[in-house]
C-alpha cells in the first residue's frame, strides 16, 4: 500500500505541475521541468537534511519514469479536463495527502521524534508545491490564507494517534491520507481560512 500510494503522489503531484505550467502556457520542457520539481522537490529537501543522499529518485529510475508518464498524460488529456482549476486542485490534494505520509514514514524509519516526522511529513507535502508556484510567479498556496501545510500538520497528528491504536500499516496510511484529502476538500467547499496578519 505504501508503495502504491507513493507511485499515486508522484504522479499526483507531476499532472499538478505540469497542469499549472501549461496554464502559464510554458513551452514542453517548461512544462516538464516545473512537473519534475513538482513531483521530487519536497522529497529532495527532506532528503537532503536527514543526510540521505544521493536522493531518492537518483537511486530509482521509477520515479522519473512516473513523472514522465504523469507530464505526458498531462499534455494527453488536457483538454479533456472540464476545468483546468478543479483538475489541478483535485491532483495537487491527493498529492498533499500521500507525500505527508511518505515524509512521516522517512522520519519513523530513522528514529526522529513525532515533532520532526510531521514537519518532515509536512515539507515533503509543500514545497514541491512552493517550487512550482515561484517558478511559476505565484505566491506559494501554503503562504496564502487558505489552509495547505496545515492540514498536513493536522494529518501527522492523526496519523501518529492511531499508531497508538496498534492498526495495520495499510490501515493507517489510508485512513490518514483520507482525513488529510477529506479535509482539504471540506476546507475548500466551505471556505474554511486562517486570518491574515495585516500591517497597518
Amino acid at each position: 500500500m505504501f508503495h502504491l500510494l507513493d507511485i499515486i503522489g508522484t504522479m499526483a503531484f507531476a499532472m499538478s505541475g505540469a497542469l499549472t505550467a501549461m496554464n502559464k502556457k510554458l513551452d514542453p520542457f517548461g512544462v516538464f521541468i516545473i512537473a519534475f520539481v513538482t513531483a521530487v522537490g519536497g522529497g529532495t529537501l527532506r532528503d537532503i537534511m536527514i543526510g540521505r543522499t544521493p536522493v531518492g529518485w537518483m537511486l530509482d529510475l521509477k520515479y522519473v519514469y512516473v513523472i514522465i508518464m504523469g507530464f505526458v498524460l498531462a499534455i494527453i488529456f488536457r483538454k479533456k479536463f472540464d476545468r483546468l482549476r478543479t483538475s489541478l486542485f483535485l491532483f495537487d490534494t491527493i498529492g498533499l495527502g500521500v507525500f505527508t505520509l511518505i515524509g512521516l514514514e522517512k522520519g519513523i524509519n530513522i528514529g526522529l521524534h513525532p515533532v520532526i516526522c510531521i514537519a518532515l511529513g509536512t515539507m515533503t507535502a509543500c514545497f514541491g508545491g512552493v517550487i512550482r508556484d515561484i517558478l511559476c510567479t505565484e505566491i506559494p498556496v501554503i503562504f496564502r490564507k487558505e489552509i495547505y501545510a496545515t492540514i498536513c500538520i493536522l494529518g501527522g497528528i492523526v496519523f501518529f494517534l492511531l499508531r497508538k491504536l496498534n492498526l495495520e500499516n495499510d490501515v493507517l496510511y489510508l485512513t490518514t491520507s483520507l482525513v488529510i484529502i477529506s479535509v482539504r476538500l471540506m476546507a475548500v467547499k466551505y471556505k474554511w481560512y486562517l486570518p491574515t496578519l495585516e500591517h497597518k
